[in-house]
């Protein structure tokens, strides 16, 4: 078997306009296509960042996700950048609230986490 790369991601959302407004216009996400389904009166948005995708379906009546102790399935998505104090800034100026800067214990690398409109968090990686 060869897998070459993860074709994309895909989270259930809560409030719809909240999150779209969250990924694109906070965090810079291109639109590729945004699609109602009547059938399931819901809402699909295809994003991009670079090379990955990101789907975002509006949620009907789904339950919150569990916090701690954390659940099984996705962890966080991790977002690679160059200059983690800009990065830090520009997400604190947009209202967003960000976690202290620490070191990852294993590459000892820059990380910080913060949360999408859902609690999911979002991790930064230098």
């Amino acid at each position: 078997m060869k897998l070459n790369t993860i074709h994309h991601i895909a989270i259930i959302v809560s409030d719809y306009e909240k999150s779209r407004d969250f990924y694109v216009n906070k965090l810079g996400f291109e639109v590729i296509r945004e699609n109602y389904r009547p059938d399931r009166n819901d809402y699909k948005l295809d994003l991009k960042l670079g090379n990955s995708e990101l789907e975002i379906f509006s949620g009907n009546g789904n339950p919150p996700r569990p916090s701690y102790p954390e659940a099984c399935g996705l962890r966080h998505l991790a977002f690679k950048v160059e200059n983690m104090d800009e990065t830090v800034k520009e997400l604190q100026s947009l209202g967003i609230e960000v976690e202290d800067i620490r070191r990852d214990t294993f590459t000892d690398k820059r990380m910080t986490f913060f949360h999408d409109p859902d609690g999911l968090p979002l991790e930064l990686h230098e």
